[in-house]
């Protein structure tokens, strides 16, 4: 027994065992555990080390049911790695919690924060203690975003006029990584389009929920648009109703055309064919009843939640009231909000005034599949609004959502702060300059972290010439000397060899609070990972 565990007894005299598993855990402590710590996130960064910038390479993911997903978005390549270890799990929270709050910037985020770690290595090796390293850090990622607030400048977002090209040339930034970078100028515009039919001017914020994002596999990239209303992926409930219906009025239902039930269990018999005719009777009268109060309303197409019989289909086509049936919740909202409908949830309640209005709606057929979908347009609300993209495989549609969702996020955030900063590593060497020369000036041990901070903020220039097929050491130290001489924070990595280094000429804009979400949150999991020194888990775990 002694070798299991331990036998005890409760206050009632019942046995129980108490089980001896110190031997199965496994302890790491102090200098051990924090570089099972760097380690972890080490080869979690290095995974998207590969993927960051214009160059950046895709990662293919295959999942356990054979799903495979092509993609170089940080966030969807974390979630879609099967991760163990308790630590590289804190990095893919990070790249999420960016991905939520800002919507683009994930890959620098892991990155910067893996160089961090391999920066704070080096000084545990000289001795120095991880409270020291972690406070020098938080000071560093301070003056970091000071210096960003002293170089950004103020974008011209004039939402009144609409000039919409400066936001588009910073979407087209954000695309530029992307794999829809082919045609990402016309991406760029649906994006900023889209943002500016939705934005809230007064509240300087913008409400995703008017959004939609709709895919269809089939057509090139180049066939996605921007709908000014509502695509739903259904079509008209029968073949021989009309394929467009011009000033529709429409009539949104939550009830189902249906003769009413009893609320409690019910039973009917049908003993003869007179029960079944006056039952057939009662259920056709019911459907006419419906219809005409529909008809009555002035509506001439109905939008329903529920399904319908062919015997109610039929009515409905003999009636010439065109119908769409199954149409989901999330969607009838959508089409309630551009239509300026009302939703109804009993025909006794349908009024003219709750009807929705639109110009068209009309039937969309897709090359030789019997696939349909249904577009409203002109709607009476043109706050709402649905990107419908096309490209021609799944994994390729898949990706071209993701990267639109991270160009709507850019615009977003440049309506909400319109100050930016320029892209392609030039913040994070300005920064580190700022950094380093700061450094100088502090007397007590944390210099050294601050110091390496700056080291740190090179890794993401570094990253991006390395994937350019550039001298990345040559290239960051050519970059840091001209700006210091210069004078100039512009001054980037030149990725896509247009020759020359300022990247305001070359328009690789960033926002000001992307960059600044990337070094706080970045700063705030290494100081959690060096606070910890213990760790106590099943041998097969460490």
């Amino acid at each position: 027994m002694n070798s299991m565990g331990t036998l005890a007894f409760d206050e009632y005299g019942r046995p129980f065992i108490i089980l001896r598993d110190q031997e199965n855990q496994k302890r790491l402590t102090g200098i051990e555990a924090h570089k099972s710590h760097i380690l972890a996130a080490k080869n979690v960064a290095d995974t998207l080390r590969t993927s960051l910038g214009p160059k950046g390479l895709d990662k293919l993911m295959v999942s356990s049911d054979g799903d495979v997903t092509i993609t170089n978005d940080g966030a969807t390549i974390l979630q879609q790695m099967d991760v163990q270890h308790e630590i590289a799990k804190l990095l893919v929270q990070l790249s999420k919690s960016q991905d939520d709050e800002i919507g683009d910037g994930t890959t620098g985020v892991v990155v910067l924060a893996g160089a961090l770690l391999e920066q704070a290595e080096q000084l545990l090796d000289r001795g120095i203690h991880p409270i020291r390293i972690a406070d020098g850090y938080e000071m560093a990622a301070h003056l970091a975003t000071a210096e960003l607030d002293r170089i950004a400048e103020t974008f011209p977002v004039d939402l009144q006029n609409l000039n919409s090209e400066p936001l588009i040339q910073t979407a087209m930034t954000t695309l530029s990584s992307k794999i829809i970078n082919k045609c990402h100028r016309q991406m760029a515009e649906i994006a900023v389009n889209a943002v500016l039919a939705v934005a809230d001017l007064e509240s300087r914020d913008v409400n995703f929920e008017l959004i939609k994002v709709e895919t269809k596999v089939g057509g090139t990239m180049e066939d996605t648009m921007l709908v000014k209303g509502v695509v739903v992926d259904k079509d008209f409930s029968h073949p021989q109703m009309p394929k467009s219906v011009k000033d529709a009025r429409i009539a949104i239902l939550t009830c189902p055309f249906e003769p009413p039930k009893p609320k409690t269990k019910s039973k009917v018999e049908i003993t003869s064919a007179e029960d079944y005719k006056k039952l057939l009777a009662y259920e056709t009268s019911k459907f006419e009843e419906m219809i005409k109060q529909v008809k009555d309303t002035g509506a001439n197409l109905v939008i329903c939640q529920w399904g319908f019989d062919d015997e109610a289909n039929h009515l409905l086509l003999q009636r010439q009231l065109p119908a769409v049936r199954w149409v989901g919740g999330p969607e009838i909202e959508l089409i309630a909000i551009a239509t300026g409908g009302r939703i109804v949830p009993r025909f006794s309640e349908l009024r003219a005034d709750k009807l929705g209005k639109a110009g068209t709606v009309r039937e969309l057929t897709f090359g030789t599949t019997k696939d349909r979908m249904l577009v409203i347009e002109d709607c009476l609300n043109s706050k709402a609004v649905t990107i419908f993209i096309r490209g021609g495989n799944k994994m390729i549609v898949d990706e071209a959502k993701r990267s639109m969702h991270d160009a709507i996020c850019v615009v977003r955030n440049l309506v909400r702060d319109n100050r930016i900063v320029y892209g392609g590593g030039a913040s994070e060497l300005a920064c580190s300059v700022a950094i380093a020369q700061k450094a100088d000036k502090i007397s007590t041990l944390e210099q050294y972290a601050m110091r390496a901070f700056a080291d740190a903020l090179e890794s993401i220039p570094m990253a991006l010439a390395e994937n350019s097929g550039l001298a990345p050491i040559q290239t960051v130290a050519d970059l840091k000397s001209r700006q210091v001489t210069e004078n100039n924070p512009r001054l980037g990595v030149d990725c896509v060899a247009k020759g020359t280094n300022d990247m305001k000429d070359q328009h690789v804009i960033e926002t000001l609070l992307s960059k600044k979400q990337q070094l706080m949150l970045a700063t705030q999991v290494v100081r959690m990972i060096l606070k910890i020194d213990d760790i106590r888990a099943p041998s097969d775990r460490i």
